[in-house]
């Protein structure tokens, strides 16, 4: 999720800074932090000095001389903080040597446009750490910005939720669930302030309702983002070497929570709480409705998966296939890899499988309506996808085969069909890499190189699952899963610097080279008297 804009006052401070954002990685820490959005250039300087680092770091990052920006806007802050140490009572506004005396601020008022400007200087400079790559500086100083804009009512709702949602993206960067989780609760309690959402179906032509509709969907993504993140790194940490969950691993990492968890989260949220009391309670109930731990069984995975899809359905009701077509895609595509961590946390393989169908069932008609012609990167993604899914189906099929005394026709019919859907799509990707005479490159670029690789390294598999009892046909399937092997093999020879990419598949591969011949010439001896 991206941030939006700093706001839409008249506050030429706050648009000289977006020059700053322009520059913004593209992961993006929220881009609205700015508090306020009628303020004037005046207001930004009280005390005078901190006012003039506050503009003078706006005016040098206009030009481009964002390290000079840094310096004076990090004068400003120590000023503030030097001030407070000092004295510790807000000084006169600016303003206020041109006023009678009578006319003079309350202390209150003082202190209000005091800690305004300051919120200021912290919100340029998390924009100045973030463009000179400073990114978990700029991150504590966005998290510093929304929380002073919160404890002085200096926020717009929407603005406010849609930063907070989008710094909960950074804290998944970094595995930080528990902080993720509290900005994106936050992020929910702040944002129903903004007023009842109108459903899809109420034929709204107000922008503002549109723009509306559109924030919530956008943090709905961001929650998405959480829960399937939070499941992936669960899987990463249970599965053992062939990626199944691993028993040993799982009961060790139980045993491990149970001594850990209430210590750590203690002491983490000391430094993270947004808000006054009232907000605290809402957000801590929000918290609640999702875990901010590793699941480590199917339960516990099955409950943040649930909120996910919740939050999919959310997001899909704003991002319609008509007008929004590669947003909607990727929530579908976040919602069929939400199926595929959950399968991995089930025992029963026919479960599973049926997991795998829904996956199946959800990418298909997108991929069916899709025009390469236009949507390449994403057709590729689509087709690679769905032959790794019926590829899984045919390997769980496979496992549940194996326990039988003996294969029905009825299970080699499905493992075979598995496996052709799965070589279909597979070939429909790498034909994707074709140049427009047909003709599969001699050599692959970066970034198709492993799909393509692991592409070959399957279909050479698959043809090797298929069940027949016609020998010649068997002959054949080998003889086509011995050149999709051979292929990995002498590519890699060619080019080694495509090893690194494959090591596991080529070391099968070199292994498969050397064992089908013979197998192949066994099966010859066999058939010979009826070839």
């Amino acid at each position: 999720s991206s941030g939006t804009g700093a706001g839409t006052g008249s506050c030429s401070a706050r648009a000289r800074a977006r020059r700053l954002l322009s520059c913004a990685p593209s992961w993006q820490l929220p881009r609205a932090v700015c508090p306020g959005r009628g303020g004037k250039t005046a207001e930004l300087c009280e005390p005078q000095g901190r006012g003039a680092g506050n503009n003078l770091g706006i005016l040098w990052s206009e030009r481009d001389e964002i390290k000079t920006a840094q310096t004076y806007l990090e004068s400003a802050e120590a000023l503030y903080n030097q001030y407070m140490k000092e004295d510790g009572n807000p000084p006169l506004d600016p303003s206020e040597h041109f006023m009678a005396e009578e006319e003079k601020l309350t202390d209150q008022e003082r202190s209000k446009r005091f800690e305004k400007a300051y919120t200021h200087t912290l919100y340029y400079l998390a924009q100045v750490y973030q463009h000179l790559e400073m990114i978990e500086k700029a991150a504590q100083y966005c998290h510093t910005t929304l929380k002073r804009q919160l404890e002085y009512s200096g926020y717009y709702p929407v603005e406010w939720a849609l930063n907070a949602a989008t710094l909960s993206q950074y804290y998944l960067s970094k595995q930080c669930f528990m902080e993720s989780r509290h900005c994106l609760a936050a992020a929910n309690v702040i944002f129903s302030q903004a007023g009842q959402v109108p459903s899809a179906e109420d034929n709204e032509t107000d922008q503002d309702q549109q723009d509306l509709r559109q924030r919530k969907a956008e943090i709905a993504r961001c929650w998405i983002k959480y829960c399937l993140n939070l499941l992936q790194s669960a899987r990463k940490l249970l599965e053992d070497n062939i990626g199944e969950l691993d028993p040993d691993r799982q009961l060790e990492l139980k045993a491990q929570r149970k001594k850990e968890e209430d210590e750590k989260e203690k002491g983490r949220k000391k430094a993270v709480l947004f808000g006054t009391s009232d907000i605290c309670d809402s957000v801590l109930a929000m918290e609640e409705k999702v875990s901010s731990v590793y699941p480590l069984d199917f339960q516990e995975a099955r409950e943040i998966f649930l909120v996910g899809q919740n939050y999919v359905q959310e997001a899909k009701e704003f991002f319609q296939v008509d007008g929004y077509v590669t947003d909607h895609i990727e929530i579908v595509q976040d919602h069929s890899a939400l199926f595929k961590v959950l399968a991995f946390f089930e025992e029963d393989y026919e479960r599973r499988c049926k997991m795998h169908k829904r996956r199946i069932d959800m990418l298909e008609p997108i991929y069916a309506d899709l025009n390469p012609q236009y949507y390449l990167l994403i057709s590729r993604q689509l087709q690679f996808e769905l032959a790794d899914t019926y590829y899984e189906m045919m390997d769980l099929k496979v496992a549940i085969g194996n326990r039988l005394e003996e294969l029905d026709s009825h299970t080699i019919k499905k493992i075979n069909s598995l496996a052709q859907l799965a070589i279909k799509y597979y070939e429909l990707f790498l034909d994707s890499l074709r140049n427009p005479d047909k003709v599969f490159p001699e050599e692959l670029e970066e970034d198709v190189l492993r799909p393509a690789m692991v592409a070959k390294f399957h279909i050479a598999r698959l043809y090797g699952k298929l069940i027949t009892s016609d020998g010649k046909k068997q002959l054949e399937n080998m003889q086509t899963s011995l050149e999709y092997y051979t292929f990995l093999v002498d590519y890699c020879e060619k080019y080694p610097d495509a090893v690194h990419a494959v090591e596991t598949e080529l070391e099968l591969s070199k292994e498969m080279v050397g064992l089908l011949p013979t197998r192949m010439e066994r099966l010859r001896a066999k058939l010979c008297p009826f070839i």
